[in-house]
């Protein structure tokens, strides 16, 4: 892994536009002296002093709070400084600009969080945690961000790598000694643990999926013939009359986003342009646009007026859908019929009839997009999981199963047992490239 820079800098840490304070942070070597030609004085060590900034002239830029970490007692593991002023644009750019002017430079994207890792303030899993705690969309994602922000997930882990050791240490020990009268797998019921082991990382990669869902949530595309009420089962959806709806077919024209919740999983809910053969020009564009969100959709929920049924024109609407994403058909509009809403399934295909506009039924669409995404209840401890540590638990537990096949070729098992390890390790950043930590840094905001 590279040595941490050691070179200072310098970034503003609120969001962008006005507020009520703003916060110009700093991070490096021997910041107290900065502090001094910035604010007339050197600052306490973890005490809030209120200062002045002012400008090479001695100009007054503004006033507010200075906070000084020292090393190692910061974020970053270096000298940290935050200056907090007002929350105006114009007044945090003259501040970062006379901290630049003192020889810092601009921080990249991610940088404050990256050296806190390299600085063995956290591991790779914890410093991703911080952007998903920024990033969370519901307070389900936020409280599971926090937990993995404070360890549990990397104490977990770090747990799984103990035992594969202890497990590889057996097995090397097998190895070196092939002629002693003691089996030492056999004594030490090594391929009981290394099954629970692989059970272990069945149940995590479990708790990861459903934070991967609580992280990305799913795309789901309303599609049909117009006038089949996917606007109106968007606004039911949503709660809030978001799409225009009215009589007259082809009144939405362009793809319509609406983010819900179903148990703390996001829902990025598209509207489409109804499909059909038009001259419109304008309705075309939307109905080319409509294809578009179709190709990207985890979920189709494809409507159909109840009192019609399958049309030829569903029909072929149906034929171009794509393959292999999952479909819900809803047969909407059953208050007209004075039918019940209910579920059905047949030969694999599953229908909701409902009545979007009387608000009857929606439960039952709710639960079936949650059963299409995999959700189930986990309680407090799944795992805000990106798709680098899926890769990664999948490759240990595919390893892992590889290692107890090949329990008669030791050397083999040997092998698959280190490449398990290996797979564990990246999650937190013991085995991670440092072309793979530009990618995972850049993504982060700047200032943190």
């Amino acid at each position: 892994m590279a040595n941490p820079p050691s070179d200072l800098i310098a970034a503003i840490a609120t969001a962008p536009g006005r507020g009520g304070i703003g916060v110009v942070r700093l991070s490096g070597p021997n910041l107290a002296p900065l502090a001094a030609r910035i604010c007339g004085r050197e600052p306490q060590a973890r005490l809030a002093h209120f200062a002045r900034f002012h400008d090479a002239s001695g100009g007054l830029i503004d006033e507010g709070l200075l906070l000084y970490f020292p090393a190692p007692h910061s974020f970053t593991g270096e000298d940290v400084i935050e200056l907090q002023g007002h929350g105006g644009p114009v007044v945090m750019q003259m501040l970062l600009a006379r901290c630049l002017e003192l020889g810092a430079r601009l921080a990249e994207p991610g940088e404050f969080t990256r050296r806190a890792f390299l600085n063995g303030k956290l591991d790779l899993a914890q410093a991703e945690s911080v952007a998903d705690l920024i990033e969370a969309s519901t307070a389900a994602a936020a409280r599971s961000a926090v937990r993995s922000l404070t360890g549990n997930f990397s104490t977990e882990v770090r747990g799984l790598c103990d035992r594969l050791i202890d497990l590889r240490m057996l097995v090397e020990a097998t190895l070196d000694f092939p002629d002693e009268d003691v089996d030492f797998l056999v004594e030490a019921r090594a391929f009981e643990r290394i099954e629970a082991i692989a059970a272990e990382l069945t149940a995590i990669l479990d708790r990861a999926r459903q934070g991967s869902l609580l992280r990305n949530g799913l795309h789901v595309v309303l599609v049909g013939q117009p006038n089949v009420g996917k606007s109106s089962l968007l606004n039911r959806l949503a709660g809030i009359d978001r799409a225009i709806v009215t009589d007259i077919a082809g009144t939405t024209r362009d793809a319509l986003r609406e983010t819900i919740q179903i148990e703390g999983i996001p829902l990025h809910i598209t509207d489409t342009a109804g499909l059909r053969e038009t001259t419109d020009e304008v309705e075309k564009i939307g109905i080319a646009r409509t294809w578009q969100e179709i190709e990207r959709a985890d979920v189709i929920v494809r409507l159909v007026d109840v009192r019609d049924g399958l049309t030829a024109a569903d029909a072929a609407i149906d034929a171009r859908l794509p393959a292999g994403v999952e479909r819900i058909t809803v047969f909407n509009k059953v208050d007209l019929q004075a039918r019940q809403p209910e579920r059905i399934e047949a030969d694999g295909a599953v229908g909701i009839y409902l009545s979007a506009k009387a608000g009857q039924g929606i439960e039952l669409l709710r639960a079936e997009l949650l059963r299409v995404a995999g959700w189930h209840r986990h309680g407090e401890d799944v795992i805000l999981a990106r798709e680098r540590h899926l890769i990664a638990l999948r490759e240990a537990h595919a390893r892992v199963h590889a290692a107890l096949d090949a329990r008669h070729a030791l050397e083999l098992m040997a092998e698959e047992l280190r490449l398990a390890q290996e797979a564990v390790n990246e999650i937190t950043g013991e085995f991670t490239p440092d072309d793979l930590l530009g990618v995972i840094f850049s993504r982060f905001c700047i200032g943190k």
